[in-house]
């Protein structure tokens, strides 16, 4: 009778997950590695380091949607010391990756006095922008509602990202208070940032730069001929204002992933924005999955933070 109980609990799972959509996992570290090693062969995978100093809550659920819930990894120091946060997004063509994949970084940031948090959201093939922006932004609201159990500071959080991430991670943080990106919350929180930090994210789907296509168009809702305002209103450099927070670009070499970053430099002058850019020579597009490049990009977001955040 177990084994037949068994039996009929393996069907069950396996008819309820192929009736979900199948998750693209066509961007991970070993399919950028195994792309990346023919041209870059001095490369080397970023490995992670233990810091005993860091407390681990995993897979956390902050927000459910019907029956999906959608979950976040928080890393942060152990005791009670107050501390800015870091909502990290990962990459992957809006389609793809997953929340694991900001974990090195995530703690990392965490261990030079950070409250950081990887994100997952809900990728084009399950839903189409503008989903992902509400459920970062609910992510935002969440950690701030449990902003003392996370040691946060509920005024000073930025948003990080990593390509289509870092579109994200740029649109978010220019869209501060702009009821336009919010959804119907349970959580009575702002979800406006005080930073961006944005690695090799596109400032704008068409532009001179830009190559955007079909994997933009997937997320979008169609190509740029058959929904041009949708196009704008998902490029931050079109919803620059001045509420909009200081910004750190760290780039590749590759233009086409800072499409649009010479223009809205000019936009953030004019309002008398900070920002910064670094960049990152002779790398790929997704230089943060390993070494050379890591630490340098630690760096210099550990920095800006610094400077944002600790008046440093």
């Amino acid at each position: 009778m177990k084994f037949i109980t068994l039996i009929i609990l393996f069907f069950s799972n396996l008819i309820v997950s192929q009736s979900k959509i199948g998750r693209d996992t066509s961007y991970t570290v070993f399919s950028t590695y195994n792309k990346e090693i023919k041209k870059y062969p001095f490369i080397e995978i970023v490995k992670e380091r233990k810091h005993n100093n860091l407390i681990s809550s995993l897979n956390l659920v902050y927000n459910a949607i019907d029956s999906l819930e959608l979950h976040l990894d928080a890393y942060y120091k152990k005791g009670r010391k107050i501390q800015p946060a870091v909502v990290l997004i990962h990459g992957g063509g809006w389609k793809s990756g997953d929340k694991s994949q900001m974990r090195i970084f995530a703690q990392e940031i965490a261990a030079k006095g950070y409250s950081c948090f990887a994100i997952e959201y809900r990728l084009s093939p399950e839903a189409q922008f503008p989903a992902a922006i509400f459920d970062v932004k609910n992510a935002i609201k969440y950690i701030k509602a449990n902003a003392q159990k996370f040691n946060v500071n509920p005024y000073k959080v930025a948003v990080l990202g990593c390509s289509s991430g870092g579109q994200m991670a740029a649109l978010i943080g220019t869209t501060n208070n702009n009821l336009d990106f919010e959804s119907a919350s349970v959580i009575n929180e702002n979800a406006s940032v005080q930073a961006i930090i944005d690695i090799d994210g596109v400032l704008a789907f068409k532009h001179p730069e830009s190559e955007e296509g079909k994997v933009a168009s997937l997320w979008l809702g169609g190509t740029y001929e058959e929904k041009p305002e949708i196009w704008k209103k998902a490029s931050a450099l079109y919803q620059v204002s001045a509420s909009t927070p200081p910004i750190l670009f760290i780039n590749s070499d590759m233009t086409r992933f800072h499409a649009g970053r010479t223009d809205m430099i000019s936009k953030l002058n004019s309002y008398n924005i900070y920002s910064e850019v670094k960049n990152i020579p002779n790398s790929p597009h997704s230089f943060w999955f390993f070494t050379p490049w890591f630490q340098p990009m630690v760096k210099y977001t550990v920095d800006f933070l610094d400077k944002i955040f600790k008046n440093k």
